[in-house]
């Protein structure tokens, strides 16, 4: 969005949020109310302004991504709307960078009075992207601005037609187009119109090109497969290692190579072939050299020191040149462009230690893949990745079978099997005893009570059952009954908000007072799984914001039951 749009509204926000607060929803939106869903579910609201839609949007229900790029008007609206619910962002369109770095998906993308702010030459780009946001079936709703522009705020003409034009180019399907006089002062000059785009499916067609590439597409090997499962399994456990570039984002191939190796251990230690008898094998080594270390401890945030650091930083840099030179370049489309667009980098360098840290894994290169496949793959792994576990143990099966081994389809699902990290709080635990060793108190995250037992419990905030992270972030020291009572239960945003404050203490005196390699293992999870801006730094306030924002997708994704601590 234009800079000289955003900072009149930055500056007059006291003079902008009454005139928008002077008039309900209701009111302003009537042409758009038959037309919202019927039951609440998380919307988008672009351009939120002084917070009057996304309040309303809050008190029946909805969960709010707020995303309002003037700083002046952003901090007045959360002021005057202050909701558990709504969540604000600083973001623009046409990227709106830090909305998609959340992974969430939409039932409604709400944009009132804000198309017109924007270029008539970023609009595609604009369109492309809320597109993007919107689940399957989900409605876009943009109310459209016809008049004169203030001489304080550029504006640009927009009419239904070309919101329709540039909605089918992204699959959206127009589905009413309502007009209005102004409600806003009764200016004469200045009418309104309430445009309403659907989504009838993926938009992109994502999901059918991968459906091919695993099922039809004719294969050597396994390694294509291979490629797209570690893909699918960053998108599930480590999305925010993306960076978003436009039209598509880059993977570091640092941390591709690593899912791969973790793959393919458990594979190599029982023998599984990958290719045909005779092919000529140029990877799927034995991995004999990481004898030792743990399958689930090849994650971010790990350090490995002495041989195993040597050994890993080899077969690393191993795994990322094969993955650039072989799958990378083969899966293709129909017209043998490559899918995916690898640069492999250079080697890690020597050294007493390896962290797996997000230089590591930049430094051995990148791997492109395309927007739209990107999100199908965070949206839709649960689906995909069973495609692709059932298609590599056929193929590895029919290998094994020209070789007159004949184990069972049960054998190779097993050796497919993604190896889990164990449930482990023994180390967040201990951290426990030697703080109150030290005199320190420690209060139970979500009661706000001191500990006093002698064998502390440490919840998963985000629930384990839901999905197993062991994170610093994400390891609270709680009261035995507390921690019987939440069980497997999602934290409510209202309970997740009471307990902020004591969530940055524990975070402060467990983890940022702690030892440099605790303080760096604490940064990089957080930097891995948890939706940060990109170069936002060790931000406490950010690190909760996200993982608010983590758990709302959690919340979408699993639909686990809520828990909410109850009052003292």
């Amino acid at each position: 969005m234009n800079r000289d749009t955003i900072t009149p509204y930055h500056h007059g926000f006291r003079e902008f949020c009454p005139a928008f607060e002077a008039y309900g929803f209701e009111e302003i939106h009537k042409g758009a109310l038959p037309f919202l869903p019927g039951s609440p579910g998380l919307v988008l609201d672009v351009g939120a302004g002084s917070g009057r839609d996304a309040a309303w949007f809050a008190r029946r229900g909805w969960d709010v991504i707020a995303a309002e790029p003037a700083e002046g008007m952003r901090a007045e609206a959360a002021r005057l709307h202050e909701s558990p619910r709504i969540r604000w962002v600083n973001d623009a369109l046409p990227a709106l960078f830090h909305v998609h770095r959340l992974g969430l998906c939409f039932d409604l993308v709400w944009l009132s009075g804000v198309l017109m702010h924007l270029r008539p030459e970023e609009r595609a780009r604009a369109m492309r992207k809320l597109a993007m946001f919107l689940k399957p079936g989900g409605r876009l709703v943009l109310t459209l601005r016809h008049g004169p522009a203030p001489e304080d705020r550029p504006m640009w003409p927009v009419d239904a037609h070309e919101v329709e034009r540039l909605g089918l180019e992204v699959g959206l399907a127009l589905r009413v187009a309502t007009e209005r006089q102004d409600d806003l002062g009764g200016r004469p000059d200045v009418s309104w119109q309430t445009v309403i785009l659907d989504m009838p499916d993926d938009g992109a067609g994502a999901l059918p090109l991968l459906r091919g590439v695993i099922l039809r597409q004719e294969k050597s090997s396994t390694y294509k497969l291979a490629l797209l499962r570690c893909i699918a399994r960053i998108a599930d456990c480590s999305a925010n290692a993306a960076r978003d570039c436009g039209d598509h984002v880059e993977l570091p191939l640092g941390l591709v190579a690593l899912y791969w190796i973790r793959m393919l251990m458990p594979l190599a230690a029982k023998s599984w072939p990958q290719m045909p008898v005779g092919a000529i094998t140029v990877a799927f080594e034995d991995y004999t050299r990481l004898a030792g270390i743990a399958v689930n401890e090849l994650r971010p945030g790990a350090l490995f020191a002495a041989d195993q650091a040597d050994a890993l930083r080899r077969e690393l840099a191993k795994a990322a040149r094969l993955i650039a030179n072989m799958p990378a370049r083969h899966l293709t489309y129909a017209n043998d462009v490559p899918v995916f667009e690898a640069r492999y980098g250079r080697a890690p360098t020597r050294g007493v230690t390896l962290a797996i840290d997000q230089d590591l894994v930049w430094r051995l290169g990148s791997l492109r893949v395309t927007l739209a496949v990107w999100n199908v793959m965070r949206r839709m792994s649960a689906w995909i990745e069973p495609m692709l576990v059932a298609e590599w143990a056929r193929m590895m099966r029919g290998y094994a079978a020209r070789r007159a081994d004949s184990r069972s389809a049960g054998d190779a699902i097993e050796a497919l099997s993604w190896i889990e990290p164990e449930r482990d709080t023994g180390f967040v635990r201990d951290l426990v005893r030697q703080k109150r060793a030290a005199g320190q108190v420690i209060r139970c995250i979500w009661s706000g009570r001191t500990l006093a037992e002698d064998m502390p419990h440490i919840d998963h905030c985000l629930p384990w059952a839901a999905w197993p992270c062991n994170d610093l972030w994400n390891l609270l020291p709680v009261a035995q009954s507390v921690n019987r009572d939440k069980s497997d239960k999602l934290v409510t945003s209202a309970t997740l908000a009471e307990a902020k404050p004591r969530i940055l203490a524990w975070w402060e005196q467990a983890y940022l007072a702690g030892a440099d390699p605790v303080r760096a293992r604490f940064a990089e999870e957080a930097s891995f799984s948890l939706p940060l801006r990109e170069g936002g730094g060790l931000d406490l306030e950010d690190i909760f914001g996200a993982l608010d924002f983590r758990r709302l997708r959690l919340k979408q994704e699993t639909q686990a039951p809520e828990w909410r601590q109850s009052p003292r």
